[in-house]
């Protein structure tokens, strides 16, 4: 067992321990949301998962405007990349929890449902502007300035807009009683945390293996991973 991907072991067991929680492991029983609770463990660390992925790429595009070093755009690129994929699989999964605990798919009128929804829109512009360029320079360079504007509205789009607004059946939002009363006790912190770091670190290792199959792919078909000085 090599010590260097010590971290990937600790996600399978966090994971299988979320899993194997999430389906089997008592939880509280709570007024409307009753066994549904569950989903608890599955969305909302797949939502800090979207959002870490999306910081670290803002992080990579702004090095890469500081350095230019097309590295830092591969990687900037992936995160979003994965980052992209936990928030359409945390929207799916939110979309099956108010099923089961608001009686419909999709609530229009849920300020943080369409926030979720614009917000991934403006990363799906984010990989449209990519594939508008042939010119790696520009394309890197285009796509980390819209990464940092990405980001900043994203930010906007789930965590500010949603908390100012009065009228949400969601937790979390402005005026929303419900978020006091199923606050998390210890039995599902107990889940909660350990299912958090390990979705985070799954995103993680996805973002690692698309950063390695990028860079083989580049070598392959002799495109450099060159540097502008």
């Amino acid at each position: 067992m090599s010590m260097k991907n010590w971290w990937k072991y600790l996600c399978i067991v966090l994971l299988l321990y979320t899993v194997f929680m999430g389906f089997k492991g008592n939880v509280p029983k709570l007024d409307i949301l009753e066994q549904s609770i569950r989903n608890l463990y599955f969305h909302v660390p797949m939502w800090f998962s979207m959002m870490a992925m999306m910081c670290t790429s803002m992080v990579f595009s702004i090095l890469y405007l500081s350095i230019s070093k097309i590295d830092y755009d591969i990687k900037a690129n992936a995160f979003a990349k994965v980052g992209f994929v936990f928030g359409m699989l945390g929207i799916l999964t939110g979309s099956v929890w108010a099923r089961a605990t608001w009686g419909a798919w999709w609530v229009f009128a849920e300020v943080k449902l369409n926030g979720a929804a614009a917000a991934l829109l403006v990363y799906a512009a984010y990989f449209i502007l990519r594939g508008s360029f042939d010119d790696e320079e520009k394309k890197a360079r285009f796509a980390a300035v819209y990464s940092v504007f990405a980001f900043a509205m994203f930010m906007v789009l789930i965590n500010v807009i949603p908390r100012i607004s009065n009228s949400s059946l969601h937790p979390g939002n402005g005026g929303n009683p419900g978020f006091n009363s199923y606050d998390l006790d210890s039995s599902l912190r107990m889940v909660f945390y350990p299912a958090v770091i390990g979705w985070i670190l799954l995103s993680v290792w996805i973002a690692t293996l698309i950063i390695r199959i990028e860079k083989i792919f580049r070598k392959k078909h002799g495109l450099d991973l060159m540097e502008r000085h």
